[in-house]
């Protein structure tokens, strides 16, 4: 079992909160309040989980330069009120932001039961054979 600190605890829930608020906003037609909401809990919680230093350290990478703008500048425009064009610029910037860490979320999906059998599908397996080329 993982130990986690208070401060961890709590940006955990940050984190899930935000990201249910991002997920309610764009089931209700992209609200930009709860997408608003969503973004600011989702970044607060990512700063509690790993600490202040550490955000600003890995979005703040010289090579992650450009997919940190694309992320922060869509969090700037849904903040300003455009929020399906800010929805696409912070998509496109957490693909880029985290496209190494996905192989690792699909070799840990793979080994749990359901999940791992749902990935073993023809359609899935080729499409997830493409992504990690």
């Amino acid at each position: 079992m993982i130990s986690l600190t208070d401060m961890q605890k709590i940006g955990m829930g940050l984190t899930g909160f935000g990201i249910f608020f991002l997920f309610f906003g764009m089931i209700l037609f992209f609200d930009k309040a709860l997408l608003a909401i969503g973004n600011i809990l989702f970044v607060a919680g990512l700063t509690f989980v790993i600490g202040l230093e550490r955000t600003f350290r890995f979005f703040f990478q010289k090579h992650k330069l450009k997919a940190t703008g694309f992320f922060l500048g869509g969090v700037a425009i849904v903040l300003i009120g455009w929020p399906l064009i800010g929805m696409l610029f912070e998509t496109y910037g957490f693909f880029l932001l985290f496209r190494g860490f996905f192989p690792v979320a699909v070799g840990f999906i793979r080994r749990v039961p359901v999940l791992g059998a749902l990935l073993s599908l023809p359609g899935i397996r080729s499409l997830l054979e493409i992504g990690s080329t």
